[in-house]
């Protein structure tokens, strides 16, 4: 199985760009934001957990966040590959998530982060904000406060990944095309010559 990190701050078109590559090479995107929204439709323990936690204004937890992608993967463990967006969000999730995937016979194949101008996250979440009515992209106080948390807690797994080898930085500028083609002329540089058969 084929395992692909796609990061980026927010505004950057990561799960917008994850969607994509799911459909253009046959894989699954796993958006844990997504999973855990239906994880709390479906009313699950997992979910039911996650609900009480949030409703009570507080932190999601690390440990849940990896009972509800253990359970993800093991529900999937046929698939070619799976686009992760979400997951490692932080530097101390990035040794339980290698084991999760060793425990299944896997290891990280790539990462990427999108690279976005401040300004041009900010409009974008704006405009987001506008047509979607999401609290979390209605102001520029509150956009800039969710950009700092990216830049301290979820890009230094940059630094993990490029001891690896295996972290690439994508120019996230441009329209959704262009973009995406820059993902697919790395993803099939990085896959052509291994045995993982995903172009």
């Amino acid at each position: 199985m084929v395992n692909i990190i796609m990061f980026g701050p927010p505004g950057s078109g990561k799960g917008t760009q994850s969607k994509l590559l799911q459909d253009k090479f046959n894989l699954i995107h796993l958006s844990t934001g997504d999973v855990c929204r239906e994880e709390i439709k479906f009313a699950t323990p997992e979910g039911l957990e996650a609900k009480r936690l949030i409703d009570g204004g507080n932190f999601f937890p690390d440990k849940l966040a990896y009972r509800i992608v253990e359970k993800f993967l093991d529900q999937h463990s046929d698939a070619r590959g799976i686009v992760y967006d979400g997951i490692p969000r932080h530097i101390g999730q990035t040794d339980h998530f290698a084991e999760m995937l060793a425990e299944r016979k896997g290891v990280v194949d790539l990462v990427i982060e999108l690279k976005v101008e401040e300004e041009i996250l900010i409009q974008r979440l704006l405009k987001r904000g506008e047509s979607s009515g999401r609290p979390d992209d209605s102001g520029r106080d509150v956009i800039l406060k969710r950009l700092r948390i990216y830049d301290d807690v979820t890009a230094p797994i940059a630094d993990y990944y490029k001891t690896k080898g295996l972290y690439y930085a994508l120019d996230g500028m441009g329209s959704l095309s262009e973009v995406f083609e820059r993902i697919v002329a790395l993803v099939e540089q990085t896959f052509s010559n291994q045995k993982l058969n995903i172009v």
